[in-house]
């Protein structure tokens, strides 16, 4: 998705807050903050803390992680570099370690699964499709 068509933070607070019929100032109060201070961030004439990022994402119901990327977009840069080509991905490091498979019990219907998980981006490491899995199991009661 383009960037121009991406909304902003402010914007993504907004919507939120309205969806869930809240006013500033019941925004403001909940995340101990200013009423004033929850406009500025709305309209994009203030940049949020890390604490008001988390106080936000816990009243409004919004995902932390991504809330903290959209106060600080230059940051998903610093810490997802793009790739050099020459690293495998996290799901081919998984599926090429036989080891780790065999050690957690893999069936290929689970990798079939894992595989598609895959496809949704945003896997760091091998160990993440063992959370994944494990996720799953617990899950569907296995």
């Amino acid at each position: 998705m383009a960037r121009s068509k991406e909304r902003t933070f402010g914007q993504i607070i907004r919507e939120r807050r309205r969806q869930l019929d809240l006013t500033q100032e019941e925004v403001a109060r909940r995340i101990k903050t200013s009423t004033p201070y929850v406009g500025h961030l709305e309209s994009g004439k203030r940049h949020p803390s890390d604490k008001i990022v988390t106080r936000l994402a816990e009243v409004l119901g919004l995902d932390r992680r991504e809330l903290f990327f959209l106060a600080n977009p230059r940051a998903h840069a610093l810490l997802n570099p793009p790739s050099d080509g020459n690293t495998p991905s996290a799901w081919e490091q998984f599926k090429s370690n036989d080891q780790l498979r065999r050690v957690h019990n893999i069936s290929s219907e689970e990798m079939d699964m894992l595989s598609r998980a895959a496809l949704l981006g945003e896997v760091r490491s091998p160990r993440d499709f063992i959370y994944i899995l494990n996720t799953v199991r617990h899950a569907v009661g296995r």
